[in-house]
């Protein structure tokens, strides 16, 4: 297989993790697509418990999965997420190293110290896997991962410059003003790049500008005398970019997510090892929502109208947490004066008596004490899958859609009421999920359900009173992601940038 040979290529690295590269290929993919270019993202690895479904994998029939950010980059190229976008995954859990996930198909469980040996049998994958995305694409969009200059990483690098290397791709570095330290950190990701990576790089890029853009031409100046990099231009601050889905739990650890002027209070709880918290946008989104991130230092605030479990990539370990915190005393205490609870994922499973682990998928065997608020238990199983699934909820009957991500065992007579009704790939309905006796603690394992707005609006009313105040989610994003490329179609020369672009090598 090989590439037209008129496909071009960019890549964008980043001085350190958190410093908008994401956010960029996002809004660039939009922008170059509404420009009527074919453009597809690439990110060789991700580390991430945020998951997407794709269509295929590289068994045929099956599912597979990447990271959200690249399922958000494909919407933003209106085309549908492909597992060559994100060919490796890895989903960390605590005290079990990640699961590494290669084009839909799981590997096995590494520590971060015996990744490095995959590396031979990963680069090829990302190497074919960029190939064929460009094979369908005029422009591809490469994102790096995290900083190059990690050197205790180099040796198990497939991500960053090894990649630009060994697929001979142009680089833009990418460096953050918002926190300080731009200078700093694009002159020292220069001094400790090799000889042969520097030259890659064809100019940078500083992100998160705000206010006078002159004010930083001085440091252009010097950055430019340092490094011999030409300055290739100021994104500007976008302030809408907390509608769009964020790529890791980086994100929370920001000032809380909801709407301080909203009027009904939701807490949700942060544990340490939180995965597919995207669940909650359109709860954060919602005006009339005040949600509340609530931290291991705080109690649950006796407020809440709702308490939401999230997903976990480590639910053993977070129950653990949650136990230590305190935090299962305070969610009796909220049901028994007539609070809701709501568990998505692992968070619903949290919600049993126990999760068993004989299989030691989540550290060493062994089962945890659940909160005891459903009747059920849990076994996790080996392997992991992605699927989408759609269906209805039992009590309103409205539509659902949604994927789930991992396998699991659980059994119990709170089942016997389930949460929701779905339709199998095999054509079969599926009773899924759980609700007590009480009507008032429920859950499911499909993420996703809170993006549909029927069912949002219904669950709403029916645990807090108030249908909430966002309509049209997903129409949301839609035009966030053209405010975007408008935002940077105003603030970057995207000639100049595509003019950066080039073709690879395979």
């Amino acid at each position: 297989m090989s590439t037209t040979g008129t496909t071009r290529f960019l890549m964008l690295q980043g001085t350190a993790s958190d410093v908008g590269k994401s956010l960029l290929v996002t809004g660039l993919c939009r922008a170059w697509t509404r420009r009527g270019l074919r453009v597809r993202p690439f990110k060789a690895q991700n580390i991430t418990g945020n998951v997407a479904v794709t269509p295929e994998s590289d068994v045929p029939g099956q599912t597979g999965e990447i990271g959200r950010a690249q399922a958000l980059q494909a919407r933003a190229c209106r085309v549908s997420p492909s597992v060559h976008m994100n060919p490796v995954v890895l989903r960390p859990r605590a005290g079990a190293g990640s699961l590494v996930v290669a084009r839909g198909q799981p590997l096995g469980w590494y520590r971060a110290r015996d990744y490095g040996a995959l590396r031979p049998r990963l680069m090829p994958l990302v190497l074919d896997s960029l190939e064929t995305l460009g094979c369908d694409a005029d422009l591809v969009v490469v994102e790096g991962a995290g900083s190059p200059v990690e050197t205790y990483l180099k040796d198990s690098d497939i991500v960053n410059m090894a990649l630009a290397t060994a697929a001979d791709l142009p680089v833009l570095m990418v460096g953050d003003v918002d926190p300080g330290g731009a200078i700093a950190a694009l002159v020292g990701t220069h001094a400790l790049l090799e000889p042969h990576e520097r030259e890659r790089v064809r100019g940078y890029l500083v992100n998160k500008m705000r206010g006078d853009f002159s004010l930083f031409e001085p440091a252009c100046r010097t950055i430019t005398e340092r490094t011999g990099w030409p300055c290739a231009g100021l994104a500007g601050w976008f302030d809408r970019a907390r509608a769009l889905p964020a790529e890791d739990s980086l994100s929370l650890e920001r000032p809380a997510t909801g709407s301080d002027d909203g009027t009904v209070p939701v807490s949700v709880l942060r544990f340490p090892n939180v995965a597919n918290f995207d669940d909650l946008d359109p709860l954060a989104l919602d005006p009339a929502l005040n949600v509340h991130w609530v931290r291991g230092s705080e109690p649950i605030p006796q407020d809440s109208r709702v308490v939401i479990l999230p997903g976990s990539g480590s639910s053993r370990a977070d129950l653990e947490f949650l136990h230590a915190r305190g935090w299962h005393h305070d969610l009796h205490a909220h049901v028994r004066h007539g609070g809701h609870v709501l568990g998505l994922g692992a968070g619903f499973r949290m919600l049993g008596h126990v999760i068993r682990d004989p299989e030691g998928l989540e550290g060493p065997p062994g089962d945890t004490p659940g909160l005891g608020l459903l009747d059920m238990d849990t076994c996790l199983v080996g392997g992991t899958t992605a699927t989408t699934l759609e269906g209805r909820d039992t009590r309103f009957g409205v539509p659902v859609s949604g994927y789930r991500t991992d396998r699991a065992v659980v059994s119990g007579a709170d089942l016997s009421r389930p949460f929701l009704t779905l339709a199998l790939p095999d054509g079969t309905v599926h009773r899924e999920g759980a609700v007590s006796a009480c009507g008032r603690v429920g859950g499911s394992d499909l993420h996703g359900l809170l993006a549909s707005d029927g069912f949002r609006a219904s669950w709403l009313k029916s645990v807090t009173g108030h249908a909430g105040a966002l309509e049209g989610f997903e129409a949301r994003i839609e035009a966030t992601l053209d405010a975007l490329a408008d935002h940077l179609e105003s603030t970057l020369d995207l000639d100049a940038l595509l003019a950066l672009s080039a073709s690879a090598r395979f």
